[in-house]
């Protein structure tokens, strides 16, 4: 347990976690009655989570309850000290459904599961839902239906969008949705950088996760920057996992590029940076260079706190940690930590 640890590292009256997440159990179920990744496999008398096509070298990873039990999830958040969560159902969502029909009753389902979810624990959860990503117009139709659940406030989304990046054409219809009901689209990583995972093969899933996910952030919001997309849909709030990846560090860089290639430069009044700067970033990098990074480019104003529990990575006393060595004021500290989240993502909860 980590009590004290919001009080001694992030003074902030109230916590508010963007990046967390759950396996609802009618989607675990699913995975457990599957035979090929992705999958929830016995090993050993224990549960083993393998989703990454690597993972069937090492048997994926251990879970346990805090995974897909919600009171395990309530407790684990009284003993972080946080105090609401903003749940996102856990990768893959439903990029591996084939039939588009299965993936829109899928969504349904679990969309009205985790709204339910957070209606039984009033103040404590927010939801974002999920897609069926196979096409863009039940996409856009599982929006018009969610817009109106109690505690859904947004999506999750992977990089991979309808299957073809977010930079495909054929998601435009999903971007103006979204734009229109201003619901948040979080923008998370799974299948590492395609075509150059062998360069993280030989030390189990160390390297695609602290590497991979973060690279595959990367290129990914890149992509849809340059495509004009951001350009066209101004409003479009989008939330980036991991601090953005490398995307604040690089975003200079990726200016100079961009000047320099008339190919890409043309499509573009200004420059990546700009575009950049107005998405949303959780603060999720585990030490203070990062989030001073992300702060600075960013604004404190566009960042939000982040555990990414369930999985082993997550250590929220590395998170309270690396803010604290930011240097941040009481004011700065609360915006990171509750009230940009509160004012972007309209959280009903007792805030202090």
């Amino acid at each position: 347990k980590i009590i004290g640890m919001k009080k001694v590292f992030a003074p902030s009256s109230y916590i508010v976690d963007v990046h967390t997440h759950i396996y609802l159990p009618r989607y675990i179920e699913l995975l457990r009655d599957r035979k090929i990744v992705p999958r929830v496999e016995e090993f050993e008398g224990a549960d083993r989570l393998i989703i990454l096509e690597d993972d069937e070298k090492v048997k994926g990873r251990p879970i346990n309850p805090e995974y897909f039990d919600i009171k395990q999830k309530l407790r684990w958040m009284e003993s972080a000290e946080i105090d609401h969560s903003v749940l996102s159902p856990a990768n893959p969502w439903l990029d591996f459904m084939e039939s588009e029909s299965e993936a829109a009753t899928w969504a349904t389902q679990l969309n009205n599961d985790l709204n339910q979810l957070c209606v039984e624990n009033q103040g404590k959860l927010t939801g974002l839902g999920l897609l069926p990503v196979g096409n863009a117009a039940q996409a856009c139709a599982e929006l018009d239906r969610i817009k109106d659940h109690s505690h859904l406030r947004g999506v999750i989304l992977g990089t991979q969008g309808l299957g073809k990046g977010l930079d495909d054409p054929a998601l435009d219809p999903v971007w103006e949705k979204l734009e229109h009901y201003q619901m948040l689209s979080f923008i998370h990583p799974h299948y590492g950088i395609l075509g150059g995972n062998h360069n993280f093969e030989g030390y189990g899933h160390t390297l695609q996760l602290a590497l991979g996910f973060p690279f595959e952030t990367t290129t990914a919001i890149s992509r849809l920057v340059m495509s004009g997309a951001l350009e066209k849909r101004p409003k479009l709030k989008l939330l980036i996992a991991h601090s953005g990846g490398a995307l604040p560090f690089l975003a200079g860089r990726l200016d100079g590029c961009v000047k320099g290639d008339d190919f890409v430069a043309k499509r573009l009044p200004k420059p990546p940076s700009q575009y950049l700067s107005q998405l949303y970033y959780d603060a999720l990098s585990y030490h203070s260079p990062s989030v001073n990074c992300v702060t600075q480019f960013a604004g404190v104003d566009r960042v939000m706190f982040g555990t990414d529990h369930p999985f082993s990575i997550s250590d929220p006393k590395k998170n309270y940690e690396a803010l604290s060595g930011c240097g941040f004021d009481k004011q700065q500290l609360d915006a990171i930590c509750n009230e940009n989240a509160k004012a972007i993502l309209d959280i009903v909860a007792p805030f202090k």
